[in-house]
Parts: C-alpha cells; sequence; structure tokens
C-alpha cells in the first residue's frame, strides 16, 4: 500500500484519468445555511483516499493492540526496578504518541463515518483539544494499572479480564436485543463463518481500546456500516463517571496495600495528581466537543447541555424521593395524633357553647 500510494502520489497529474467520478457533500452550516458542493474524484485520488482509510485503521490497530500494551510492560518494568533508563524512556515515549496518535485517528475516523454526508474541515485547534485529551487520559490510565498491579499482582487480572470482556459482549448483547438479522454485507466473498470471524476481531479491538480510553467509534452490529452514527452523549458520560469511580478505587488499593519501593515518593500526591490529570483530560474533551469539533452546529443538543440534563434529573430524582419521604412520615404521623385532634375539637366546642350561653343570658 505505502509503494502504491507514493506511486500514485508522484504520477498523479501527468496522466489524465480515464475515469472521473462526481462527488456531492455538504457544507457544515453557517448561519443556519448550508450549500451542496460538487467535486469531480479522479481515479488515482479515490485509491490514495481508500490507502489513506487504510492507513488510519491500522494505525488504530498497531496503536492499542501494540503500543499500549509495550507502554504498560515498560512503565511496569521501571516501577519494580526502581530505574528508568534513557533507552527504556524513548521507547515509552514513542509507545505513548503512537497510542495518542491512534487516538487521534479514531477521533477523526469517527467524525468522518458519522457525518459522511458534510464536507469535513478539522482545525489546528481541534487536533490540539484531541491531543491534550487523549494524553491525559491515555497516560492516567496506563499509571493507574500499573501502579494497582505492582502491589496486587494477581488482582489485576480480574480487573483486566472484566474491563475486557464487558466491552467485547457489550455490542453483542446490543445486537441480541435488537433481534436483527445477521450482518450478510461485510463482503460477498465471505461466508458466514468468516464473517463471523470479522465481526469477533471489530469486537475485540474495540475492547482493546475501551481499555485504555473512550473509543469515539461506536460498534453497532445491527447498523450496516457496523457503526453508530448517532451521538450518544449519555453513552459517554456514564463510560467517563464508572472509569473515574474505578480509577479512584484502583487508586485507593494502591494506597491502601502500597510496599516499600513507594517509601520516597509523596503517595498522597501522586494520588491527587494523578485524579487530577483524568479531570484535566474530561476538561479537553468537554472543550472540543463544545468548541472545537467541526460538526457541532450539527449537534441536536451539546455534551453541556446533556450533563445539566443528567444532573437536572439527578437532583429530581433526589427531591421525589425526599418529597415522598416527608409525606410517609406525615402520613405516619397522623393517626398517632387523631386523639389530640379529638380532645382539642371538643374543648373548642365547649367554649364556643359557654360563650354562646353567656351571651344569651346577658341579653
Amino acid at each position: 500500500r505505502c509503494v502504491e500510494a507514493f506511486y500514485i502520489y508522484y504520477h498523479a497529474g501527468r496522466i489524465e484519468d480515464p475515469y472521473v467520478s462526481i462527488t456531492k457533500k455538504w457544507q457544515v452550516p453557517k448561519d443556519g445555511y448550508s450549500e451542496e458542493i460538487e467535486k469531480e474524484v479522479g481515479q488515482a485520488e479515490r485509491k490514495l483516499r481508500t490507502h489513506r482509510s487504510a492507513f488510519s485503521r491500522a494505525s488504530v490497530i498497531q496503536a492499542f493492540l501494540g503500543s499500549a500494551p509495550q507502554l504498560t510492560l515498560q512503565l511496569y518494568i521501571c516501577i519494580m526496578r526502581q530505574e528508568i533508563t534513557a533507552t527504556r524512556s524513548i521507547v515509552m515515549l514513542l509507545s505513548l504518541l503512537s497510542i495518542v496518535y491512534g487516538a487521534l485517528r479514531c477521533n477523526i475516523l469517527a467524525i468522518r463515518i458519522k457525518y459522511d454526508d458534510y464536507d469535513i474541515s478539522v482545525k489546528p485547534a481541534a487536533y490540539l483539544c484531541i491531543f491534550l485529551w487523549r494524553s491525559f487520559e491515555i497516560a492516567t490510565r496506563v499509571t493507574v494499572l500499573v501502579l494497582f498491579s505492582s502491589v496486587l499482582r494477581i488482582w489485576i487480572f480480574p480487573v483486566a479480564m472484566a474491563n475486557f470482556f464487558g466491552f467485547y459482549f457489550f455490542p453483542w448483547i446490543l445486537f441480541w436485543r435488537s433481534k436483527s438479522p445477521f450482518p450478510e454485507n461485510i463482503e460477498k466473498e465471505f461466508s458466514r463463518v468468516g464473517t463471523t470471524i470479522v465481526l469477533c476481531l471489530l469486537t475485540f479491538l474495540y475492547a482493546g481500546i475501551n481499555m485504555f480510553c473512550w473509543s469515539a467509534v461506536q460498534v453497532e452490529l445491527s447498523a450496516p456500516d457496523l457503526i453508530s452514527k448517532s451521538q450518544n452523549w449519555y453513552r459517554m458520560t456514564m463510560y467517563y463517571t464508572l472509569r473515574f469511580l474505578e480509577n479512584a478505587f484502583l487508586l485507593l488499593m494502591w494506597y491502601l496495600y502500597k510496599t516499600d519501593i513507594y517509601m520516597y515518593v509523596c503517595t498522597p500526591l501522586l494520588f491527587l495528581r494523578l485524579l487530577l490529570s483524568y479531570c484535566v483530560a474530561i476538561f479537553f474533551m468537554l472543550v472540543f466537543y463544545q468548541f472545537c469539533h467541526p460538526c457541532r452546529k450539527l449537534f441536536s443538543y451539546s455534551i453541556t447541555e446533556t450533563l445539566l440534563s443528567s444532573f437536572k434529573f439527578l437532583f429530581f430524582m433526589r427531591k421525589t424521593r425526599k418529597s415522598t419521604v416527608l409525606r410517609d412520615e406525615a402520613v405516619v404521623k397522623i393517626p398517632e395524633n387523631t386523639d389530640e385532634a379529638q380532645s382539642s375539637s371538643k374543648t373548642i366546642d365547649s367554649q364556643k357553647g359557654s360563650l354562646h350561653q353567656s351571651a344569651s343570658s346577658n341579653a
């Protein structure tokens, strides 16, 4: 693919394309208006786009199935040996950059798939926000997993397996609940067994990505493209809430069972720094979706509105619980005070009767 891509690129324009197609894309709405744009796409440009899409997918696969385990292993070795060599630090830095680049390509790929009908241009500010968001998120996640595994080596396997299989079977559970027919439009040459293998590999990659960070591409086996094109803010909110709680719990276990390796480390400060780093990642994510997303004008409602509605819903649920509790308490208290109420009403009636009698005698 690399050789063919370079060959097509350097020979582009010298030889006239025998076949040219016209593609139609919509502009992202500006001031409420959107125009349809027609472009001529030659055979060479179409091949280059195909290669670029393949390179993007390959970078995602290499990042989360190659660089992420490598970064975790090298950081674990550094902590257990209590030394960081120059070679190992370079390997860790390259691995981290590879993972961040793969996550960035995953974000851009998700945007282009979800808004395929629009002509999208990603600005440098969006790339910067995604880079900072993914850097803090992935670095914090890897550090938390390594710290936890350094003190509780056996328990890291149930935690990792629960995360992996939870995300692996999640698309299959949704597919089973939707009662959709088995997808047959992946490749015409594939049999049912081959299609099943491809879907298993796709969900395997999806689970590997979600182990370390939020996958911008949501797998939906019942969809024609196997990718969900809807922007599910509630699922994202739920993911980051649960992930923050999980990271806090793993750090708490590490803090309680820490060994002599961390004798010269200020563990409370490290605990707070890691949680703060994850909050910084969430902050840059909110900035990206609120201000820097290339298709933010197409959102039916923003992520901040979703968060406010979620908090309002939780506050309303809490308020209704309090009101029901107070109402139940009032219902319980009423039968206890019936005798007092009846006696007080009798005294009031007797007082009224005596006043009436005295008034009639005076008359």
